[in-house]
Formats: C-alpha cells, sequence, structure tokens
C-alpha cells in the first residue's frame, strides 16, 4: 500500500511468475535445502533431541519440521532507506506460501500472521546492527514461506535502493524535476519496479518538502504501476537524418508531432549550444508570430520551442566558452545559453506590439541539462545558482555503491513452542520493531 493514496497493487498489475515462485526457481538453494529438510522432519514426527545450548525451555518437545517462527525483514542504509516492493513482498507472500503435496499446490498464506510498513515510509539506521526498523515481519510456518526470502529480499532492495537514490537527488534539487533516464542501462523486465519507485520518491518529497514536481519517466513501462506514461522529444540521431541541421529538423518535429509533446532542442549536436539555441528559437518565432497575427492558437502552441537541452560531452568544450572555461555541460554553458535564449530578441525586426510578446517568448524556453549527472553534480549546480529548469538523470539512479547499498535481510528472530514466543536471534541481532509496522491481511490482496 502506498502511503500516498493508500491503494495496494497487486498481482494484476505485477504479473509475477507465481508457479515458479511456489516452486523455487528464484530460491538461493540453501533455502530450497530448508524446505526439504523440515518437510522430512515433519513427515517422520521429529522431535528435538540436540543438547540445548541456549537453554531454551521444553525444547525437547519441539516438532522442528512444523516449527512457526517470527521473522523479520529489515535493511541498514544509513542514515536512511526509502522503502519500495513492499506491495510485490506481500503478493508473493500471498500467492506462494504454501507446499506441493503430491503435484497439488497446498495454500497456507491464510495462517500466516503478517506486519508491514507502507511503500514510501522511511527507516532510518544508526549503524548498530541490533537497532533496525522492520519493513516487514511474518509470523507462520517457517517451510511454507522459506523459498519466498530471496524473491522477497531482492524486490525490496532493488526498489528501495532505486527510490532511495533517487530521494537523495531530489533533496538537493531546489524543487526542479528530475527526469529519470536510466532505462536504457538495464533489463527492459525492471523498468516497471524502477519507474514505481522512481514515482514513489518524487511523492515523498513533494510531500515533506511541500513541493509540486511532476514525476517523468521516459518509457511507458516505467510507468505502468503508476498509471504514468513515458515522455521524450528526441535524440541525437533524428538530427542526424536531416544532415545536422538541428532546426529544420526541430521545425518538422513541430510540426508533426502532438501539441502536448515539449519542443525541446537537444542543442549540443555541432558543439555549438548557443548557436543551436538562437537558430532554432528565430525559425520558431517567425512562425509563432505569423500564427499569432492570424489569431491561430494552436500553430502558436505548435512553434513554441519550450527548451533546449544541453548533453555535452564531458570531454568537449563548448564553443561558446572561453578557453579556461570548463568542459562538458557547466553552469558556466548554462548561464551562457540562457543568456543568448532572453536576449535573442534583440536582433529580431519586431513592432512596438511585438516587442513585449517576444522578450516572454525568449524567457519562457527553459533549460534542461543532461549528461552525467548525480546527486553531487546537481548539488554543484544548485549551489552555483545556475539557471536549469530540469535534470535529466540516468544511470547514477541505479547505483549499488557502498553508500547506496540498500540490502534486505531476513532474520528467524523467534519460534513459537509451548503457546510462547522464544528468542532465538543469531548472536548480534535481536527482535526488533517499527512503529510505522500495520497488520496485513492477504486475503484481501
Amino acid at each position: 500500500m502506498s502511503l500516498f493514496d493508500h491503494q495496494r497493487l497487486t498481482q494484476d498489475v505485477f504479473h509475477l511468475d507465481i508457479e515458479g515462485l511456489r516452486k523455487g526457481i528464484y530460491t538461493d538453494k540453501y533455502f530450497t535445502n530448508v524446505v526439504r529438510v523440515l518437510a522430512a522432519l515433519s513427515e517422520e514426527g521429529y522431535a528435538y533431541s540436540g543438547t540445548n545450548p541456549r537453554n531454551l525451555p521444553d525444547f525437547d518437545t519441539l516438532r522442528v519440521g512444523d516449527v512457526i517462527v517470527e521473522a523479520q525483514i529489515f535493511n541498514r542504509r544509513s542514515p536512511i532507506a526509502l522503502i519500495a516492493g513492499v506491495d510485490v513482498a506481500l503478493t508473493m507472500l500471498k500467492h506462494a506460501t504454501g507446499f506441493y503435496d503430491d503435484g497439488k499446490w497446498i495454500d497456507t498464506a491464510d495462517a500466516l500472521e503478517v506486519d508491514a510498513v507502507q511503500d514510501g515510509d522511511i527507516t532510518y539506521y544508526d549503524g548498530d546492527p541490533e537497532n533496525v526498523l522492520t519493513v516487514i515481519e511474518v509470523r507462520g510456518r517457517y517451510r511454507d514461506f522459506a523459498l519466498l526470502e530471496t524473491p522477497i529480499l531482492g524486490i525490496l532492495s532493488r526498489a528501495s535502493r532505486i527510490a532511495t537514490n533517487v530521494y537523495e537527488v531530489l533533496q538537493v534539487s531546489n524543487g526542479k524535476q528530475i527526469l529519470y533516464y536510466p532505462a536504457r542501462f538495464d533489463l527492459p523486465d525492471v523498468q516497471a519496479i524502477d519507474g514505481y519507485a522512481y514515482y514513489l520518491a518524487v511523492k515523498r518529497y513533494n510531500e515533506e518538502y511541500k513541493q509540486t514536481t511532476n514525476p517523468t519517466v521516459s518509457t511507458d513501462a516505467q510507468g505502468l504501476w503508476w498509471g504514468g506514461k513515458g515522455k521524450g522529444t528526441i535524440p541525437h540521431a533524428l538530427i542526424a537524418c536531416f544532415g545536422a541541421d538541428d532546426t529544420e529538423m526541430m521545425l518538422n518535429f513541430a510540426r508533426h508531432m502532438p501539441l502536448e509533446t515539449p519542443r525541446i532542442l537537444l542543442a549540443d549536436f555541432d558543439n555549438d549550444t548557443v548557436a543551436a539555441s538562437v537558430r532554432t528559437l528565430n525559425a520558431f518565432w517567425e512562425k509563432y508570430w505569423a500564427a499569432h497575427q492570424a489569431g491561430d492558437e494552436t500553430a502558436m502552441k505548435q512553434y513554441t520551442l519550450n527548451g533546449v537541452r544541453l548533453d555535452t560531452s564531458a570531454k568537449l568544450r563548448d564553443v561558446s566558452l572561453h578557453a579556461d572555461d570548463p568542459k562538458g555541460v557547466s553552469p558556466v554553458l548554462v548561464r551562457t545559453v540562457r543568456n543568448a535564449l532572453n536576449n535573442a530578441w534583440h536582433a529580431w525586426t519586431l513592432t512596438p506590439e511585438a516587442e513585449a510578446i517576444a522578450q516572454e517568448f525568449c524567457k519562457q524556453v527553459q533549460i534542461v541539462v543532461t549528461g552525467g549527472f548525480n546527486r553531487d553534480k546537481i548539488e554543484l549546480f544548485e549551489r552555483a545558482r545556475a539557471p536549469v529548469d530540469a535534470y535529466g538523470v540516468g544511470s547514477s539512479l541505479l547505483s549499488n555503491a557502498k553508500d547506496t547499498n540498500t540490502d534486505f535481510t531476513m532474520d528467524v528472530v523467534r519460534i513459537f513452542h509451548n503457546a510462547q514466543w522464544i528468542d532465538v536471534p543469531k548472536v548480534g541481532r535481536r527482535p526488533c520493531d517499527n512503529p510505522d509496522l500495520r497488520r496485513v491481511s492477504l486475503t484481501k490482496i
């Protein structure tokens, strides 16, 4: 359930391979070994007969094969983690808790007791592994859900990592839009969960910082779980198809694309972003002003240049800059392009009536920057007060480095025996809690 709309996503959205989950094809083999051993012990009626090293009460009567446990799922990303993937994990528990009996699936999900946080909740970690905030707690017969540990941890780790990465980028963006562009850097199969994680981060950021940033993804698949659609303008390839004539390309783009598609020039094809931006703005103004005089509002929208995108290679210095200016996309380049756009109207032949309109036409052109952006680079641009309107961010949002690792763990911390819960955590861990946990009815999923 999302913290923001209180709607539970289900199998109708996820289309999980339930049969594969039940058979354990996504499960680390040591968990399939667990199920095999416990099932065999249950069948032979085995009662614990070891040395009881922790002196647990009445342990010689414990039927190990059918042991009921409390398993807690948590992560240790410091200082925070934005949680995503909970609904997927619950759907796995709902549809794949149980066992096969002579080839027939016996569903035991209703026997589980589950508490979980919501997608979009935040956990905090102070570095002490005995002081974690659990994300999901499961109580039930262990062999019925042991096969699900690997896929549950996997989906939580990936989704929460991306959500947290995006959230941390948003925190330094000053409310500017972060366009989600990592689709080309990973498998198509993960676009839906990745896009959902991004969406949760935007929603959490907007709620906490009182912003209205719109989530924008580049593929339809990234919006499947939350109703979004992919948005985009042009790649360098389309400019190449016009023999590097970016202005002619943009005029034809504007002519054929629907009005809701932004007219944004990719301005760095010839490494002269100022010339490309002004040249295209000039061409659009001619058509816009003609449409304005004719009262044609559709054509006015058609030929409004909504933005320019700067994507200069880090190995190149834009020709509009000085020899000692930085290479690639920099605050200096952004300011240079902004100044050129704002003042382009000075070269136009304008009537007094047209002058104010022309000035606004130039100033409304937004600047989007892409190419190697991450949290640190965005923070640098914002500190420099670069006049950026939106940042396109790609592979850095998938980062799984030391400081972005968001791996999850499932620990069995208690077992139920003789009508009482007995603590059995490994040394260095203990049963923990989280005030954000809520009871979940799997029957309603």
